[in-house]
């Protein structure tokens, strides 16, 4: 007898996202994989008395998400923050830190996080702050996570007020005074005063990629359930489905193996070993036992993070010419050329995947030349080596990241005036000459580049619907090309193109049988929406496994 379905969805706008067969009416779920996709009258045969029925309501139905870039761990801790993002102006930074650290009269640190980098129109201060709240220790974050703004307080507590020698590309930015100033630049330079808030272990997976210290405890661990937890949900809600983290160490993998066992896991998490520049290649072999420990659908790593620069707007990101208003700064790359090739050399020995952050074009190309090199060491092999962010880029290089099959992993939510974060000042940091090679999507796609979309939550918000808005619509810098993408394109690089660059184009991103049944269900119809209103759509159920985790219907029940 033939199986009968766990689940079935009907009434739907299906877009399988597989070219065989690209659309459908319902779909058919058994035993946590696609049993068929098709008409509605062959798959409703299907039924027996104890399928679950979801009526989509001619909404669209589409594979999961795949979210291919994001920090989980520190975006689900980071939702319970002072939330910064559109705060503007010195009244209202006041007004919002000190409601907030009245609410929280026992936090060690107030955290604000999403802070504009041009939140008072000119550089933040810890005297700034320090009139704001003398008296607690405060630390604002910028929405790239890569610079802090601390006051007085939390720079004493935290030992750095008179500065404190850190590696490469890392700066406690000082005064004339000789005190620091309460700029923060990059991770190490943040980690003395994230400290306060005695959230190492969430954050040490960023900060260094070490193991907390001290081992955490059996009531350790089930606090940091409550973060993940919390960061699963948010995802869940909003149709991913399987979730690439970009930073991690074994105790990352350790909470999310507690929450599976809980039955709790509500996406497929992929983890990296984080390779700080700190680290020696004998450091590797931490990566290959943490890919032999975790490898199957729902928790697995086998791949290696890297920071190559910093970003743009602090004047990290590294370039190959001089940021415009700073003569002869090209920024400090984090790995000198020959280091990083003989790290890609070993990582690709060892069959490991490499990512690397590099937003400047002096970055990308310095990856570009360390995969160049690892395959003329190992010959070639089907890698899908990534790229992480790709702000800039030099157009010679492009060719050579299709020739060399590395995958984009793009962020179309990082796009100045696409979304949350405002054209200037960044686009200024880039220089009006370089506007033409700065956040190219359609480009490498033309070029044969495989794209993978993300947010970085929590850099930007992880809601894919306004990711793919962002895509469609973002601006055209004055005197560049046209750099958005059409629908599928977009649709593709948040299912297939995710699929591919994780190495499981087999087994998803598709709606098809024997596919893994991870799909999402929207409450309209994606194709039929109007590009400025894709972003307000919701999802109505999401599906991971052939579980529903996430129904909108259920939930508002809930809360009424």
């Amino acid at each position: 007898m033939a199986d009968k379905a766990d689940l079935i969805i009907t009434n739907a706008r299906v877009l399988t996202m597989d070219p065989a067969r690209p659309r459908a009416e319902a779909v058919a779920v058994v035993g946590g994989r696609i049993l068929a996709v098709g008409a509605a009258e062959e798959v409703a045969a299907l039924a027996g008395p104890q399928t679950r029925r979801i009526d989509a309501r001619g909404a669209s139905v589409l594979p999961g998400f795949i979210e291919s870039h994001l920090h989980l761990f520190m975006g689900g801790a980071e939702l319970a923050h002072l939330q910064l993002l559109g705060v503007k102006g010195e009244t209202a930074l006041g007004r919002a830190i000190r409601v907030y650290a009245a609410e929280h009269p026992d936090l060690p640190l107030i955290i604000g996080q999403g802070c504009d980098y041009a939140i008072l129109n000119r550089p933040l201060t810890r005297q700034d702050l320090d009139a704001i709240l003398p008296d607690r220790p405060v630390l604002l974050v910028a929405a790239d996570h890569h610079t802090g703004w601390a006051n007085t307080a939390a720079l004493k507590a935290a030992g750095i007020l008179e500065g404190r020698a850190l590696g490469p590309g890392n700066e406690i930015v000082m005064g004339k005074d000789g005190l620091a100033t309460g700029e923060l630049r990059e991770f190490e330079a943040k980690a003395p005063v994230m400290a306060l808030s005695g959230a190492q272990r969430i954050t040490a997976g960023i900060a260094t990629g070490e193991e907390p210290v001290p081992a955490p405890g059996a009531a350790e661990l089930v606090a940091d359930c409550v973060h993940m937890a919390r960061g699963l949900r948010h995802c869940a809600r909003h149709g991913l489905t399987s979730l690439v983290n970009m930073d991690g160490n074994r105790y990352t993998l350790q909470v999310l193996a507690a929450l599976r066992a809980q039955g709790r896991l509500t996406a497929r998490v992929r983890v990296p070993f984080h390779f700080r520049n700190h680290r020696t290649l004998a450091d590797l072999q931490f990566a290959s036992d943490l890919a032999a420990e975790f490898d199957d659908d729902w928790l697995c790593s086998g791949f290696v993070k890297l920071f190559m620069d910093g970003v743009v707007d602090s004047g990290t990101a590294v370039r190959l010419d001089d940021y415009p208003d700073q003569p002869g700064w090209r920024g400090e790359p984090l790995f000198q050329a020959d280091q990083f090739a003989a790290i890609a050399t070993e990582c690709d020995r060892r069959g490991l995947q490499i990512a690397v952050h590099a937003i400047g074009d002096g970055a990308v190309r310095r990856v570009i030349d360390g995969y160049e090199a690892a395959r003329r060491a190992n010959g070639p092999r089907d890698a899908r080596h990534r790229i992480e962010h790709i702000e800039m880029i030099d157009r010679a290089d492009i060719r050579r990241m299709a020739d060399l099959g590395i995958v984009a992993s793009i962020q179309p939510c990082h796009v100045p005036g696409a979304l949350d974060f405002p054209l200037f000042p960044t686009l200024d940091m880039v220089g009006r000459d370089r506007w033409n090679d700065a956040y190219l999507c359609r480009s490498l796609a033309e070029a044969g580049v495989k794209l993978a979309f993300a947010s970085d939550w929590p850099v930007a918000d992880v809601n894919p619907l306004r990711g793919i808005q962002s895509a469609l619509m973002r601006p055209v810098f004055d005197g560049a090309g046209d750099e958005r993408l059409d629908l599928h394109s977009v649709l593709a690089a948040y299912t297939t193109g995710g699929a591919w660059a994780e190495h499981t184009e087999k087994w998803k991103g598709m709606l098809k049988p024997g596919f893994l049944a991870d799909i999402v269900v929207l409450d309209g119809d994606i194709e039929e929406t109007a590009h400025d209103r894709i972003g307000r759509m919701t999802v109505a159920q999401t599906v991971c496994g052939g579980q529903i985790v996430w129904d909108q219907a259920a939930m508002a029940e809930e809360d009424a």
